[in-house]
């Protein structure tokens, strides 16, 4: 089984909704984590009510520091935001380490539907991304194919 580690600054929205996407879509082949730089406090509700809406309860969920995970190896490191691709780690075992950077939806400034619009924006983008990961032949690519794939998937539109 493989292991991915998606990071995002706060790990309250986008990390936390891939880590829980990935595990449900793939989890007898990959097992997701996630974490951040600097954890918040919760994770976002607006995230949680769209997490539901796919049928994927974040809501026991808590965002966690990277700091919890610098000993442990990953086949994959994924960042999903700009700031956090600048602060990535070094982790241990070599591990393809790719962006998928997208917007932070909870900077949005608008009302309760503008901002869960927005969110479910972010879910449906980070849906499509896992389903092309978790659909690359991996048994079938060596390292930098399977890490130029990776990393491709974040630059996707």
């Amino acid at each position: 089984m493989r292991k991915v580690l998606f990071l995002c600054i706060k790990n309250s929205s986008r990390s936390q909704m891939a880590e829980s996407i990935l595990n449900s879509k793939a989890g007898d082949k990959f097992q997701a984590y996630s974490a951040g730089s600097r954890p918040a406090d919760k994770i976002n509700p607006y995230a949680v009510k769209v997490m539901e809406e796919v049928n994927v309860d974040i809501s026991n969920k808590t965002p966690q520091s990277a700091e919890k995970y610098l000993d442990m190896k990953f086949d994959f490191v994924i960042t999903l935001c700009d700031k956090m691709k600048e602060e990535c780690p070094n982790f241990p075992g070599n591990p393809i380490v790719a962006h998928w950077g997208m917007p932070d939806a909870d900077e949005i400034q608008g009302n309760e539907e503008e901002k869960l619009k927005e969110f479910r924006k972010t879910r449906n983008e980070i849906l499509k991304r896992i389903e092309f990961f978790i659909n690359l032949p991996m048994e079938k690519l060596d390292r930098i194919s399977m890490e130029n794939m990776t990393k491709e998937i974040g630059s996707q539109k």
